[in-house]
């Protein structure tokens, strides 16, 4: 099978094109190496799991792997709609994994433009790429996020997502919409993944984990936002990878029940779904600190602070429906991943 894999230099997306690989999938990786945050992170995910140089990466250039000969790849924005019908026309892909994008929830409130260039114009780019070149599976990257306000736990696919509480969720709102849009008038066989709190090793450097880790081990305060009254469903990356590869593997077929018990008799023609992939073990922010704390050997000192905007109370997935329809949880304790974590943050950055 022919993968193209956007946002391969990304955390989630450099692990997934590793699992693809070691099963037998070719795969193109796609990334503009953005630099939201330190781009040696990236680059380094793109040498040490998939063996692309740095020094050979150049714009709109095939890249071939020394570690994997069933992969390549290529610098692109996603929304340079020139570039992008060009890899489709020639790449010849049997599916396409879409987990590109402006991410950060608190970045969307100062930079809202970069989220909708990225999360829409180039998310509405890759649907028509899928449109025009008989894409077997388009699976994509939605968040839980677009739950919002939503103050029913635990979070269904069938619950409401009518009240984002920012841009990045409204924009991962727009994508599920827009994808239903596509697979109802076009038939294309979609799948979205709403990823609950993802951690582990090689992960983003904005996220909480190495935001905590880095200022314990400099002897810095950590801010506690909500004075540490959050919950969080955080998921290790080996867990929602393995959930990634199993949806992969599953092509929806037209569902007149994907969002209703009430369909209308037009709706059973989208073979569309919707999953979430998380935990389903909400850990309270205090025992996410704590168990880093212990990892790292130190005591963190705290700040506490106000909930900040964009910020929700609690993040708590219902995953009954992956485990029914693809028999998959997620497994791996939290002390256990926080472990694997640290460790590989001690290493990477020489601690």
């Amino acid at each position: 099978m022919k993968i193209l894999l956007t946002g391969v230099a990304g955390f989630i997306g450099s692990k997934t094109a590793e699992y693809l690989l070691q099963r037998g999938d070719e795969v193109v990786g796609l990334d503009n190496i953005n630099d939201y945050y330190d781009v040696n992170l990236k680059y380094a995910r793109l040498e040490k799991i998939l063996g692309i140089s740095r020094d050979k990466i150049d714009w709109y250039t095939f890249v071939k792997s020394d570690l994997y000969e069933r992969f390549s790849f290529i610098r692109i924005n996603l929304e340079d709609k020139q570039a992008i019908r060009m890899l489709f026309a020639n790449g010849s892909f049997d599916v396409v994994v879409n987990l590109a994008a402006q991410a950060g929830v608190r970045y969307s409130i100062e930079n809202p433009y970069a989220y909708v260039e990225s999360n829409v114009d180039g998310f509405l780019n890759i649907l028509e790429g899928c449109r025009h070149h008989n894409i077997k599976h388009f699976v994509y990257a939605s968040s839980s996020s677009v739950y919002g306000l939503n103050g029913k736990v635990p979070f269904s696919e069938k619950d409401s997502i009518a009240h984002p509480v920012s841009l990045y969720a409204a924009t991962k709102k727009s994508n599920e919409l827009m994808a239903h849009t596509y697979s109802y008038l076009y038939g294309i066989p979609s799948t979205g993944l709403r990823f609950f709190t993802v951690y582990g090793p090689w992960g983003r450097p904005d996220m909480s984990p190495f935001l905590f880790a880095d200022a314990i081990s400099h002897d810095r305060a950590i801010k506690v936002f909500n004075n540490g009254d959050m919950l969080r469903d955080f998921t290790y990356i080996d867990d929602i990878v393995m959930g990634v590869l199993k949806v992969i593997d599953s092509i929806p077929q037209p569902d007149a029940l994907w969002d209703s018990e009430n369909p209308s008799p037009d709706s059973s023609t989208a073979p569309y779904q919707i999953y979430n992939i998380g935990n389903s073990q909400p850990v309270r922010l205090m025992d996410f600190i704590q168990a880093i704390e212990v990892a790292i050997g130190k005591e963190a000192k705290k700040v506490y602070l106000p909930m900040q905007p964009g910020d929700v109370y609690q993040t708590y997935a219902d995953t009954s429906k992956l485990k029914k329809d693809l028999d998959f949880k997620p497994s791996t304790l939290l002390r256990e991943g926080i472990k694997e974590t640290m460790d590989w943050y001690k290493s990477f950055y020489k601690l």
